[in-house]
């Protein structure tokens, strides 16, 4: 099958997709197959891009805007650009027209029409970012697990669908995986989320510790804030335990990309651990060692269950 050339994308759209190496999970590794990676790649940029128009994070001198057809001085109003990411996205389902105009949904258009893709999920991704523009603080663990299921979920979906193994219950398996990686990346970056004026962990469970806003703004954490976190992590735990068994139901190289995304979720959750649940001086990172050590264990753990 003849492959359709993919967009070349620019300084800024290079660097978003750069964003992948400091992931705490492989995001395209090299063992897969080279249209997958392709595939994963497009996705990632997408979703990576989505994340930075919502968190402010866009690369300077406004290219992002200009390419969504936003004057560059726009590029701070996010909800504007959202909606004009939006209606990019639409252009790379559209049947007519020139396409999308940005370099990383140029990027996409590809994958979407060899994977049969929908768009309900990449509008998932957007409107989570919505969400953050208007919702800044949850108050039940349910509410945060709604949020979840625009903000990740899809992406495994997604994954699935290039890799065509998508089916019901995988999906449901993926859905577990993926909310525990959003709490783990919400447990790493309280810090960075609370300068932003946002707070993922549920008031239910803050009012629970005794935890108050002013805490999670102290240099480290005391002791109701580790037991807070501590909390968190374990739920995020079970939530990934819950989803393993989708490592065992595939096989190949996708087992070990599925088991990649679960072991760094692993990972990451002994960092916190080993950071003594004080996750307030800076995000706690896994290491390669703490990384392929979690693989070890998650491939056989689907051996067994496989």
């Amino acid at each position: 099958m003849t492959r359709t050339p993919r967009a070349h994308p620019d300084a800024a759209a290079a660097g978003t997709l750069g964003k992948a190496a400091d992931e705490n999970f492989p995001v395209a590794p090299f063992f897969l197959p080279r249209a997958w990676r392709d595939d994963l790649m497009a996705v990632y940029g997408f979703a990576r891009l989505v994340d930075d128009i919502g968190d402010g994070d866009l690369a300077p001198g406004g290219a992002d805007a200009r390419h969504l057809g936003l004057e560059p001085a726009r590029t701070d109003d996010r909800l504007a650009m959202l909606d004009a990411f939006e209606a990019d996205l639409h252009r790379v389902f559209a049947t007519t027209g020139d396409g999308p105009r940005h370099p990383l949904l140029r990027a996409l258009r590809p994958t979407v029409r060899r994977c049969a893709l929908a768009p309900e999920p990449f509008l998932g991704l957007i409107e989570a970012n919505r969400q953050d523009q208007k919702i800044r603080r949850y108050g039940t663990y349910g509410e945060l697990l709604a949020y979840c299921e625009l903000s990740a979920n899809p992406v495994g979906r997604l994954v699935l669908q290039i890799t065509g193994t998508a089916g019901p219950e995988r999906n449901r398996l993926s859905d577990a995986v993926c909310t525990a990686l959003q709490i783990v990346e919400h447990l790493q970056d309280v810090a960075e989320d609370l300068g932003r004026d946002r707070i993922y962990l549920p008031a239910e469970d803050m009012a629970r510790f005794h935890v108050g806003e002013s805490d999670l703004a102290a240099p480290s954490a005391g002791a109701a804030v580790r037991s807070l976190i501590a909390f968190e992590a374990e739920r995020a735990r079970d939530l990934l335990n819950e989803g393993t068994p989708l490592v065992g139901s595939v096989h190949g190289r996708l087992r070990l990309l599925l088991a990649g995304f679960v072991a760094g979720g692993h990972a990451a959750l002994t960092a916190i651990g080993a950071a003594g649940f004080d996750v307030l001086p800076g995000p706690p990172g896994p290491t390669k060692p703490s990384l392929l050590r979690e693989m070890g264990v998650v491939l056989r753990r689907a051996r067994r269950e496989g």
